[in-house]
This record gives C-alpha cells, sequence and structure tokens, in this order.
C-alpha cells in the first residue's frame, strides 16, 4: 500500500481490532485510556471523542478520510486538533499508513496528562506519540508487533534526540 508516504508491506495482516480481552486489560492497567479509532470498537460510551481534523484533506471529494476519532476514558466535553496529515508543517517524512503528527500528541498530553504520569501507547507505530512524550517531560512506555516500524521509530527517535541535544 503506498499511500502518502513509503510503507513496507501490505498493512492488512496488522489492520485487524483487537479482541475484547485487549481491552479489558488496557483498561486493567491503566487510569484513563485515549483509543484511535474506537469509534469502530465495542466501547463504552464517551462524552470526549477527540477529532483531528486533518487541514490538507478535503471535506469532500476525496479518498482519505478528512478527520480520525479517538475515544476517550474522559469526561469532558469532545475536543477537536487540527493540523497537516503529515505533521505540522507537511513536511514530516512518513513511513507508517497511521503516523499522527507529533503536535497531535503533545496537544494531547498537555490537555490530558498530568506531572508524573506515565504514557503507554501500545501501538507505537511510527513513535510520534513517544517524541511528544520526551518533548513534554513524560515517562514513557512503548509497544509496536512491527519488527520494521519499531526499527524505523528508533531511528526517528535518535535523530530527534540528537537534534535536541545540540540545543
Amino acid at each position: 500500500m503506498h499511500i502518502g508516504g513509503t510503507f513496507s508491506q501490505d498493512i492488512r495482516h496488522w489492520d485487524v481490532a483487537p479482541p475484547k480481552e485487549y481491552f479489558d486489560e488496557l483498561a486493567r492497567v491503566s487510569k484513563n485510556q485515549i483509543i484511535w479509532g474506537g469509534n469502530y470498537f465495542d466501547l463504552p460510551p464517551t462524552r470526549c471523542f477527540l477529532v483531528w481534523r486533518k487541514s490538507n484533506i478535503p471535506l469532500d471529494g476525496f479518498s482519505m478520510a478528512p478527520v480520525e476519532y479517538a475515544w476517550t476514558s474522559f469526561n469532558t466535553n469532545a475536543k477537536m486538533f487540527e493540523a497537516f496529515s503529515s505533521g505540522g508543517s507537511g513536511r514530516e517524512e512518513r513511513f507508517h499508513p497511521t503516523q499522527k503528527p507529533v503536535a497531535l500528541y503533545e496537544w494531547i498530553l498537555t490537555k490530558f496528562a498530568h506531572p508524573g504520569d506515565r504514557i503507554l501507547d501500545t501501538h507505537l507505530g511510527s513513535g510520534s506519540s513517544r517524541i511528544a512524550a520526551y518533548n513534554l517531560g513524560f515517562d514513557f512506555e512503548g509497544y509496536e508487533i512491527d519488527k520494521e516500524y519499531f526499527d524505523k521509530q528508533e531511528e526517528r527517535f535518535a535523530a530527534h534526540t540528537a537534534q535536541m541535544s545540540l540545543f
């Protein structure tokens, strides 16, 4: 599959819904949850969906979705963030089919995380959440099932932290 970047393989092998046990375990090990694509899963009702409006995707007449939703466990009003689908400037390198901008995760952490929180991402992908947590000083734990994507996000994170250490 080749949409907006170069991807390693046919993504269908991992593009399947996790079983109910995954969501049960996630709720057991974490205080709060944010689940991208949560509108596709059998999750409890929520007041607080997060909406990411992809400002470079037209609202009508285009094959890619102009927004993505995240289900949350938070009891507050829904919130929306607007940014390019490939990063704040539209120039960030994309290598993962569901890659999200670092700025999106920085916005989420600023809105919902508290000092001392540890951030868990069980679908690390391109590592944008890891970079955002690093930038904002949060402890972070991330997992990625696909070795190639894990290795690429490791390179991305190393390049980011090397760049940050120059300043």
